[in-house]
């Protein structure tokens, strides 16, 4: 990623104060070239540059950091001790990726619903007839609800849950079609 001097990036063509003690033991500033990039490695880091690599890249949907992926499954919270963590008597419920995305599911069917609703208030209120086509659609969300919810609660591991994310492809490589977890009908 960069150079560093005392936490602070250093910028290619910019000349940067450092510090430098003689053979007394006396620190004082030194001012170094803005050609500083065109050093050797060692002479970088014997002037007190320290290299910071880019951050490993992860998708924050599913992992906490590159490292830690984020559970599936609820998990009880727990105190440092490891004692249950309660509120007002009740444990606390750390949700998973699966609730998470059940719930998400459950918000999206519902968007894609409340556009044909004022068919179902009329019907209701009038006997005024829903079109097939309102009908048809209707039921298509619900059915794509019901089969993404069935494959997020299939998945047993981590890697079975993000794969819910990843379009078919053929075998060129090119999609064809959605992702499971977005595999809604489509609005005419």
């Amino acid at each position: 990623m960069a150079w560093k001097y005392n936490n602070t990036y250093i910028r290619a063509g910019r000349s940067w104060v450092g510090t430098a003690t003689d053979e007394e033991g006396n620190t004082f500033n030194v001012t170094h070239p803005r050609n500083w990039m065109i050093w050797s490695d060692e002479d970088k880091v014997a002037a007190g540059l320290v290299w910071e690599d880019d951050p490993v890249a992860y998708d924050d949907r599913f992992w906490w950091d590159a490292n830690t992926p984020k559970a599936i499954d609820d998990v009880n919270a727990v105190d440092e001790n490891g004692d249950p963590l309660l509120e007002n008597g009740v444990q606390v419920v750390i949700k998973g990726l699966k609730s998470q995305w059940i719930q998400q599911t459950k918000t999206t069917a519902g968007s894609l619903l409340v556009s044909t609703d004022w068919y179902i208030t009329r019907h209701a209120e009038l006997g005024t007839a829903i079109p097939d086509e309102v009908t048809t659609y209707r039921a298509a969300v619900r059915s794509a609800a019901d089969t993404i919810e069935a494959a997020i609660e299939a998945t047993t591991t981590h890697e079975e849950f993000v794969s819910l994310f990843d379009a078919p492809v053929d075998s060129d490589g090119n999609p064809t079609g959605n992702p499971p977890i977005y595999n809604w009908p489509e609005t005419d």
